[in-house]
C-alpha cells in the first residue's frame, strides 16, 4: 500500500555541543498511513469513499495516495462547462479525459461535476444574449455532449449544482431567470437520456443540517419523483468549519434516504483559522469522525467524498483568507488526525508510528560575537522517511542567513526547513544532515522545545 504517516519526533540532545531545542516534524509519504486503504474500509460497509482530484497533478506520490486509498474521483474542475468549451463549439476533454482514465486504470468509479451550475461557465454563455428557447437548446446540447462522450464511464453526476439560496428559494441564476424552476427537471430528464446507467442527483452546500435550505432541497426532490422526473440521489456538499458538525446531520440524510433516494458527502473539508494546532487537529478528528459515523449509520448514504484530500490541493485558503487545512492529509501527503478519523468511523484500525524511531539532534558547531553555524542531523532506528520537515522557533532575535542541504525559511522566529530533493530519504539506520549560518545578537538561547 502507497500511503503517508506523520512522524513526530522528539528532539536528540548532544553533550558535546550547544544544544538548541526544536519542534520537529518529518513525514514519509512510503510509510504506511491506517492498516486498510479508506476505500477498502468503505467498502466493506458499503460505502464509497472518494476525493475531488486535479488531473495535472495524479503522478508521483499525490497520485499513488489518489489511486491507493479512495473508490471514486470527482474532477474538481475539469469538467465545468469553463473547462470543456471555453470558447463556443471549441471543446478541451484532456484533463478530463486524464483523469477518467486514472480512475478507470485504478479501478475506481468517477463522480461528474457538474453539468448545471450558475458559476465557471464560459463567458461566452454568461455574456450572451439568449432566448429561452436558445438558452435551452444550448443546455440540452452541453448535457447531451458531456455526458454522451462518457456514457458508461461516469457511475453519478451532479447534474445540478447550488440551485438554492439559504432561505430555501431558489437562486437567481442564468437559468433559473431564462427557464424557470422546470431547468431542473429537464436537466434531469436530459441526462438520463444521454447515459440511461448514471445516477442522477442534485448537489448544495449548506444542506447538511435539517433547515431552510435543505427542506427546500427536501420538498425539490420529493416534487420531482412524484412527478417521475429521474432523480437518484441528493449530494450535501459538506464544506464545514471546525467544531460545527450539524447536530441533526444523520436525521438529515436519514430524511433523503427515506424518499427512496441515496444520498452523497460530495465535498467533504472541515476548515480552520490558522495556524493549526494539536487541539485544532483533535478536533478534525472527531468531526470528520461524526460526519463519516453520519454516512455510516445510514444504508442509503452511498458515497463519501473529500473536496481535495492534501492541504496543497485545498480551494479552501484562496478563499478564505486566514482560513486552511481542512483536508486529512497535509501539504506534505502525511495523514492528520482527521485521516484517523475517517478510518475509525470506517471500522478500521490504526497503528501509531513508533514512538522514537526517528529523532533529530540541532547543534552549535562554531559561534562568534555576531554569528554561528548550526547543524542538524536527522537518524532514524525501527522506521524509515522519504521525506522531512524540521521547524523550530529562536527566542533572542536569532536569523538564518545561509543553509546548505535543506531549504529553509524564517517568518519572524519561527523557522521552518525542509529537505532538499536528493536528501529527502533516511533509511533505517541512517542519517542525514543539513547546516545553516545564522546572525545573533548578545546572547544565544535554547529554544524552547514544542514537538509537531
Amino acid at each position: 500500500m502507497r500511503s503517508t504517516r506523520t512522524r513526530s519526533l522528539r528532539t536528540g540532545l548532544s553533550l558535546a555541543s550547544l544544544v538548541s531545542g526544536l519542534a520537529l516534524l518529518l513525514t514519509a509519504p512510503a510509510a504506511h498511513a491506517a492498516d486498510t486503504p479508506l476505500r477498502d474500509l468503505g467498502a466493506a460497509k458499503g460505502k464509497v469513499v472518494g476525493t475531488a482530484v486535479t488531473g495535472s497533478k495524479l503522478t508521483g506520490t499525490y497520485g499513488d495516495i489518489a489511486g491507493a486509498q479512495f473508490g471514486s474521483l470527482t474532477p474538481g474542475n475539469a469538467m465545468k462547462w469553463g473547462s470543456v468549451e471555453p470558447t463556443q463549439g471549441t471543446f478541451n476533454w484532456a484533463e478530463a479525459d486524464q483523469i477518467v482514465a486514472f480512475a478507470q486504470a485504478h479501478n475506481q468509479q468517477v463522480r461528474g461535476h457538474t453539468l448545471v451550475w450558475h458559476s465557471q461557465n464560459p463567458s461566452w454563455l454568461t455574456n450572451g444574449s439568449w432566448t429561452s428557447a436558445q438558452l435551452s437548446s444550448l443546455l440540452q446540447n452541453h448535457i447531451n455532449t458531456e455526458v454522451g462522450r462518457y456514457k458508461g464511464q461516469i457511475a453519478a453526476w451532479d447534474v445540478v449544482n447550488e440551485p438554492f439560496n439559504e432561505d430555501g428559494t431558489y437562486r437567481s441564476t442564468l437559468w433559473y431567470n431564462g427557464l424557470g424552476v422546470d431547468y431542473i427537471a429537464n436537466a434531469l430528464t436530459w441526462a438520463r437520456a444521454a447515459d440511461p446507467a448514471a445516477k442522477l442527483y442534485i448537489n448544495d452546500y449548506n444542506v447538511e443540517g435539517v433547515n431552510a435550505k435543505s427542506t427546500a432541497l427536501y420538498n425539490l426532490v420529493k416534487s420531482l419523483k412524484e412527478r417521475g422526473v429521474p432523480i437518484d440521489g441528493v449530494g450535501l456538499q459538506a464544506h464545514l468549519i471546525l467544531g460545527q458538525v450539524p447536530a441533526t446531520f444523520q436525521q438529515n440524510i436519514q430524511r433523503f434516504a427515506d424518499l427512496g433516494l441515496d444520498v452523497a458527502i460530495t465535498e467533504l473539508d472541515i476548515r480552520m483559522t490558522l495556524p493549526s494546532d494539536s487541539a485544532k487537529l483533535a478536533q478534525q478528528k472527531a468531526d470528520y469522525k461524526a460526519v463519516t459515523a453520519a454516512c455510516v449509520a445510514v444504508a442509503r448514504c452511498v458515497n463519501l467524498t473529500v473536496w481535495g484530500f492534501t492541504d496543497s490541493d485545498s480551494w479552501v485558503e484562496s478563499t478564505f483568507p486566514g482560513q486552511g487545512a481542512a483536508t486529512p492529509y497535509d501539504a506534505n501527503y502525511a495523514p492528520k488526525p482527521a485521516y484517523y478519523g475517517i478510518a475509525e468511523a470506517l471500522g478500521g484500525t490504526t497503528t501509531p508510528p513508533p514512538t522514537g524511531a526517528c529523532t533529530a539532534v540541532y547543534s552549535v558547531g562554531s559561534q562568534w560575537n555576531t554569528g554561528f553555524t548550526g547543524n542538524v542531523t536527522i537518524s532514524c532506528s525501527g522506521a524509515s522517511l522519504s521525506s522531512w520537515r524540521v521547524t523550530w522557533t529562536y527566542g533572542a532575535g536569532q536569523q538564518i542567513t545561509q543553509a546548505w542541504n535543506a531549504t529553509c525559511t524564517q517568518s519572524g522566529a519561527a523557522v521552518s526547513c525542509v529537505n532538499a530533493s536528493y536528501n529527502g530519504t533516511v533509511p533505517d539506520g541512517g542519517s542525514v544532515s543539513f547546516g545553516f549560518n545564522a546572525n545573533w545578537s548578545g546572547s544565544n538561547p535554547v529554544p524552547t522545545v514544542t514537538l509537531g
